[in-house]
């Protein structure tokens, strides 16, 4: 089975590696890690360019057999509207039914998605809970998993890199080089 794991990637971290490790531990899944071209509940927009993120995104799950990145979003018109990108990957791959994974944050904003009413046809909505935080009750998520709480943020890490501060032990040692090679964030 397979889960999508979407989202900005702006940079990857180890946050969000070890939640799709847990999440395919308790799934039994494959996770796609889905870095999306153009959010459009993202106000600020993405720092790094999408091909920068999904750059990053492969330098940072390889060498896990579980994880690999989709690049669909790429070829998509933006926005990147979640719903598009299911219908998109429903039609390049027929009666393949995926898991849509979202952490209790992304989950609290479900109702105001772009045709959010049409996700459960598409895919099931899991949504992965850190110890003590909320996730909402709707019929749009068909399961809930509680994975470890891990306090890194891509916010963080941008700032960091732009403070010349170290970033060593936030994200894989891939991305950390990447990110000093192409000058982002500072």
């Amino acid at each position: 089975m397979d889960a999508l794991f979407g989202g900005s990637f702006d940079p990857v971290h180890l946050g969000h590696l070890a939640v799709a490790e847990a999440a395919a531990d308790l799934l039994g899944a494959t996770i796609r890690f889905l870095p999306a071209r153009a959010q459009p509940l993202k106000r600020e927009g993405h720092v790094a360019s999408a091909p920068q993120r999904a750059a990053m995104l492969a330098a940072g799950v390889a060498g896990n057999p579980r994880f690999s990145v989709e690049s669909i979003e790429m070829e998509l018109p933006p926005p990147s509207y979640t719903v598009a990108t299911l219908r998109a990957l429903a039609r390049r791959e027929p009666g393949n039914r995926f898991l849509l994974l979202l952490g209790a944050d992304a989950a609290q904003e479900l109702p105001h998605w772009h045709e959010a009413e049409a996700l459960p046809g598409l895919a099931d909505v899991v949504v992965f809970a850190r110890p003590g935080a909320k996730v909402p009750g709707t019929k749009l998520i068909s399961r809930t998993i509680t994975v470890p709480a891990i306090d890194i943020s891509a916010t963080d890490i941008r700032a960091r890199v732009a403070a010349g501060q170290s970033i060593r032990y936030l994200v894989p040692e891939p991305v950390r080089e990447y990110i000093a090679a192409h000058g982002l964030y500072r």
